[in-house]
């Protein structure tokens, strides 16, 4: 490599970074002002925020693998990436969380840990988007990503990595949300009636997002409008969205001391918001 090609691609790297840092931030900043995740950093049991911190790895090679701006790499290569992405996350909360007054130095150690693992993670996710989809078009005869992700996409028989991608715009929505007390009071005060409702216009919001919102990237889906193809995907999305809500709601001691009616309550409200996310993914992630 002469030195023009490694001037080229320090820069290249140093503008990725930079849209990482970008999308860290624009991604999750709602939570990085909630009270509800700053209380929950420092309160939290530390097998459930290993968990948390697990299932966020996990989150991340399934879209570094199938949706990252190095799709093409090995899983080895994958997987340092997505380490990258979560010390990157922790960096950004640790310096926002500081300037924002809610970590000291007369803080314990666990408390200080705590907010920054639990507000890295949503973060991370938001650098691993931001890294691949802010940038502009690639060159060296790399092809964009959604030349990469079409055969994806149109073949039924591989859905994994629709899945990847709806999880993460599922994750990047409700996690903004399933911290907050709306959540709980809405749950608490909705009736059946209403819930079933809601259910309905989560499948119904999902399928007119994918199939007949002429959104840029829902060609993939619009080129078959069958009932069968309609139904399932919104089926498939809306129970992607129906976990990753329990999940986070789970995460943040939602579902604590808590009676099951009230749980599948919180999840279906969740649910609404984390359906529009899964939606929208898997058009603006790809």
């Amino acid at each position: 490599m002469n030195r023009a090609q490694k001037d080229r691609s320090i820069g290249r790297s140093l503008q990725e970074y930079l849209r990482g840092i970008a999308g860290g931030v624009m991604f999750s900043l709602p939570l990085l002002y909630t009270m509800e995740v700053w209380w929950a950093g420092f309160t939290m049991n530390p097998l459930r925020l290993l968990l948390y911190v697990l299932a966020t790895f996990t989150l991340l090679l399934g879209y570094n693998r199938y949706a990252g701006l190095r799709c093409d790499f090995t899983t080895l290569e994958v997987a340092i990436d997505s380490v990258e992405e979560m010390g990157l996350g922790m960096a950004i909360s640790a310096v926002v969380l500081w300037l924002l007054g809610q970590i000291t130095t007369t803080m314990p150690g666990s408390e200080v840990a705590g907010k920054i693992i639990i507000e890295s993670m949503t973060v991370a996710i938001g650098v691993s988007v931001g890294t691949a989809q802010l940038g502009g078009s690639k060159d060296n005869g790399d092809t964009g990503m959604e030349d990469k992700l079409t055969p994806f996409l149109l073949e039924n028989s591989d859905l994994m990595p629709q899945v990847a991608i709806a999880t993460c715009g599922a994750v990047l929505f409700a996690a903004n949300v399933a911290p907050t007390e709306e959540i709980i009071i809405i749950a608490t005060q909705t009736t059946t009636f209403k819930l079933v409702g809601m259910a309905i216009l989560s499948m119904v919001f999902g399928s007119l997002i994918l199939f007949y919102s002429d959104f840029s990237g829902t060609q993939s889906f619009t080129k078959s409008r069958g009932i069968k193809t309609v139904f399932g995907s919104a089926v498939i999305t809306y129970a992607i969205a129906l976990l990753v809500s329990a999940a986070i709601l789970w995460v943040f001691g939602r579902f604590d001391d808590t009676s099951a009616i009230v749980c599948l309550s919180e999840t279906v409200v969740l649910g609404l918001a984390a359906t529009l996310g899964a939606s929208a993914g898997r058009i603006l992630l790809q």
